[in-house]
């Protein structure tokens, strides 16, 4: 069972049990709200800069995934360069290129 068919389930229970339905909605509403107040303030997230942090940690993220993306390229085409060097010395060694192998 989730969390939206348990509080169904509790506000059904509670509105045949005498409570009005809008006013449940009101403290489940409040109540929510408290406990994400509460979240953000221990998570450090309460403060007017919130927002700013937030970005400042985003762009941090996307900065370090741009960079990871550049080096794996990068180690990439020196592989695929040292691979076409080592291939082309075989095809000289191979084939006799004067000079190669004194």
């Amino acid at each position: 069972m989730n969390r939206q068919d348990m509080l169904a389930g509790l506000i059904a229970q509670a509105s045949s049990e005498g409570g009005e339905l809008v006013t449940l909605r009101a403290i489940i509403e409040e109540a929510s709200e408290m406990g994400a107040d509460r979240a953000m303030v221990r998570l450090g997230l309460s403060d007017d800069n919130a927002q700013n942090d937030i970005d400042e940690l985003r762009e941090l993220l996307q900065a370090w995934r741009d960079a990871k993306t550049s080096a794996s390229k990068a180690v990439i085409q020196w592989v695929v360069r040292g691979i076409f060097a080592l291939l082309l010395i075989g095809i000289a060694v191979r084939i006799g290129v004067p000079g190669m192998l004194r």
